[in-house]
């Protein structure tokens, strides 16, 4: 077994280390989610927490880790002997990998024992063999959907249940889930991300000193593995003494009236959603004042148990990123701990106590303090400067939107100005001018001219329409377009591939060969006889994920007449419908002379959201460009990952008007672009009561469907079709 970094030799990262340890001592806390960049020791520390926790107890030979006191009970291999014998273990860290199968993970029929003996024996899975333990899982949030649902089912229930192959069986699967991630890869599916109890953010520490002692321990580990680990011997001997005493004193911390209505202000303060978060954070709590060698909660418990609790599940908007508030979690907790418990004495000196301050002023016995914990509102209300001070120390960048604000309500203040102003006669104004304000593409002095950089907010997102790509793929199972994939409807058979084994096809496959291999005929015939080559899997038919390559038009053209913020809360809805189909995401903008990759595919949608939101808006429309920006980008995609098939959302309102012959050069673009059989989407921009409908003849040309801007809602694309259904009816034909 390879030796693992001491868990104390990591240093720079005390919330990911404290999060690790509080689950240890009380494992009803419900697991941590770490959250981090590449390279800050999460994997690290998940894997050398393990050397620190306690042994523990389990039936001698069983292969469901059952502890002593379910001796006499029922398990998949039959009942437990009362006088079984019992050996001491350590607790096991199970990893789970991110293309696990479902019959690896819940367990399934032991294929050698049916085959070659007649016989149904169940063969555990990775949830079995984590009953007791940890459950890790790296990068957590790239497993697939239906893995989601079988890790949410075990976790709420505590024990897992397995229908199929001819087995019916359920077991204890009572576990610690430990999931690790990088948020730029894409978030979590928020169904498993309240399962976490705690989450933690860790980053790399910038203080060289700190840096340097990271990389010099490392390099000593690597050296001499066993030698660095006896080094820090006493240090995992003194921690793993010191779990242990904490969990012997965490059964005895009371959860006083006082900690209870603290714990429940703070998470009303914060709006979190349901019950879990309150619960959490008082046996976090209990866990905090258990491990600090106190019987008692205090004020710096919930304070530490809400920063772990809380993040993941306060109520925010699409793509904010989690975080708290210091100072409004400073403000709801209050200045003091729990009073002490007032001795009995005299009561009439009990009585003068209470009715005097120490100031000697009479008591407000009952009446609410001045400096008392306000609700969430007001707080906010009153210290806007301190909340905002409060992030910029914590680094997290406030919302693109919100910075907007002021920006657009003076852009909004001077477009109903030019309105109003008086304008010269039609007849009067140059052709061009008129046709360059119209584009948007003018000058910034220029009649409706919008100004290069001009930067647009976005409104709140809507339901969309769904998308697709045409046919059937192979691709990663998602929610989007029709795929053969790992889960969904069975629809035939295929070559055995290790897993979700067809029977009646493997039995089909092996009948007309039994007579060849000795098999007497008839119903009494004895066994069948298999071979490898006759076993088949299950083919599947459900979704895929997709990758959806946005080439957005962010020209002058674009930013006239708000235009822009109605793209933006567009683009904004589709990349919020991405997230939710499992999706990965690419942005490429054009304006002024030429295009952009401003976000090449991934799979964290929230970065691509921060990128729309500072996009910005002017000049020329390069459409020619736009469109074999788009193009390389697929070429390159088609080589890294040819499995997955793309979806391209091309967002313009079809105009051409950078370069010589632009409108040419576009449609000779957008021809190479369907040469590569990829399916688009144009969603035409064009507003107003005269169109050109450019958009319309790029759609034709790129083979792509075309999406007036207004129907890219679902409830715009319902209106539409009711309408034209109403005008096409026999009433209105006979009208």
């Amino acid at each position: 077994m390879p030796q693992h970094y001491p868990f104390s030799a990591v240093v720079g990262s005390d919330d990911m280390a404290l999060a690790l340890i509080l689950t240890a001592v009380s494992p009803s806390v419900g697991g941590v989610l770490i959250r981090g960049e590449k390279g800050t020791a999460k994997s690290t520390m998940v894997r050398a927490l393990t050397g620190v926790l306690p042994p523990i107890d389990v039936v001698a030979g069983d292969r469901f880790s059952s502890a002593p006191t379910d001796r006499g009970t029922e398990t998949p291999d039959g009942r437990i002997p009362a006088d079984a014998p019992v050996e001491q273990r350590a607790v096991r860290l199970v990893e789970l990998p991110i293309g696990v199968s479902e019959d690896r993970i819940t367990g399934s029929l032991h294929l050698e024992s049916a085959l070659s003996d007649g016989v149904t024996v169940f063969e555990p899975g990775l949830l079995a063999r984590a009953h007791r333990g940890l459950l890790y899982v790296d990068e957590v949030n790239l497993l697939h959907d239906h893995v989601v649902d079988l890790l949410l089912d075990a976790a709420a229930m505590g024990r897992v249940t397995v229908e199929r192959d001819g087995v019916s069986v359920d077991h204890a699967a009572r576990f610690v889930l430990i999931g690790t991630m990088n948020p730029e890869e894409g978030e979590l599916r928020p169904q498993l991300l309240d399962r976490f109890g705690l989450t933690v953010e860790v980053a790399a520490p910038r203080d060289p000193e700190l840096r340097a002692e990271v990389v010099r321990r490392r390099i000593a580990f690597e050296s001499d593995p066993t030698g660095f680990a006896s080094s820090f011997a006493a240090d995992e001997a003194a921690l793993a003494e010191r779990i242990v005493a904490a969990r012997e004193l965490v059964d005895r911390v009371p959860m006083s009236p006082w900690a209870l209505a603290t714990i429940a202000r703070v998470c009303a303060g914060f709006d979190v959603d349901g019950m879990r978060a309150d619960i959490v954070t008082a046996r976090t709590a209990a866990a905090h004042a258990a491990w600090q060698g106190r019987a008692r909660i205090t004020r710096e418990d919930i304070r530490v148990a809400a920063r772990m609790a809380l993040p993941h599940r306060r109520r925010r908007a699409p793509f904010d990123a989690p975080g708290l508030d210091e100072d409004l979690l400073e403000r709801l907790l209050g200045d003091d701990d729990e009073p002490d418990p007032e001795p009995d004495g005299d009561p009439d000196t009990e009585s003068t106590d209470r009715a005097e301050t120490p100031d000697g002023q009479p008591g407000t016995d009952g009446a609410p303090e001045a400096d008392a914990p306000r609700d969430a509102d007001t707080a906010d209300a009153a210290a806007p400067s301190a909340t905002d001070d409060t992030r910029a120390d914590r680094g997290t960048d406030t919302h693109p939107d919100t910075e907007l604000d002021a920006d657009r309500g003076t852009e909004e203040s001077d477009t109903r100005t030019n309105a109003a102003a008086p304008q010269r006669p039609d007849a009067e104004q140059d052709p061009d001018t008129v046709e360059e304000a119209d584009r948007g593409d003018a000058p910034a002095g220029a009649p409706g001219g919008v100004p290069p950089g001009t930067v647009a907010s976005a409104a709140g997102p809507y339901r969309t329409r769904l998308l697709s790509v045409a046919g059937t793929g192979h691709g990663a199972a998602g929610r989007r377009s029709r795929a053969l994939t790992s889960s969904g409807r069975r629809i035939g058979s295929g070559h055995f591939t290790g897993s979700d084994l067809h029977l009646p096809a493997t039995i089909r496959a092996a009948a007309r060969w039994q007579a060849g291999r000795g098999r007497p005929g008839g119903l009494h015939g004895g066994r069948l006889l298999l071979a490898p080559e006759d076993l088949r899997s299950a083919v599947r038919e459900g979704r895929e994920s997709n990758l959806v390559l946005f080439c957005v038009d962010a020209s002058g053209s674009m930013a006239a007449r708000s235009r822009m913020e109605q793209v933006k809360t567009a683009i904004l809805s589709l990349l919020l419908d991405a997230y939710r189909r499992r999706d990965t995401v690419g942005l490429v903008t054009f304006r002024g002379s030429g295009a952009q990759v401003a976000l090449p595919p991934t799979s964290s949608v929230d970065i691509a959201a921060t990128r729309l939101a500072e996009l910005p808006a002017g000049g020329r429309t390069p459409l020619a460009e736009g469109l074999l920006a788009t193009a390389e980008v697929l070429r390159i995609e088609r080589v890294r990952d040819p499995r997955r098939r793309p979806l391209v959302v091309v967002v313009t309102d079809g105009r051409a008007t950078h370069g010589p012959d632009a409108l040419a050069r576009s449609r000779a673009a957008a021809a190479g672009l369907a040469s590569l059989g990829t399916t688009s989407v144009v969603v035409d921009c064009e507003t107003g009561r005269f169109r050109m409908g450019l958009a319309a003849e790029l759609a034709a040309q790129l083979g792509a469907e075309h999406v007036p801007l207004g129907e890219v809602t679902a409830e715009g694309l319902t209106d539409t079709v009711r309408a034209r259904t109403h005008s096409r009816s026999p009433r209105n034909e006979v009208a």
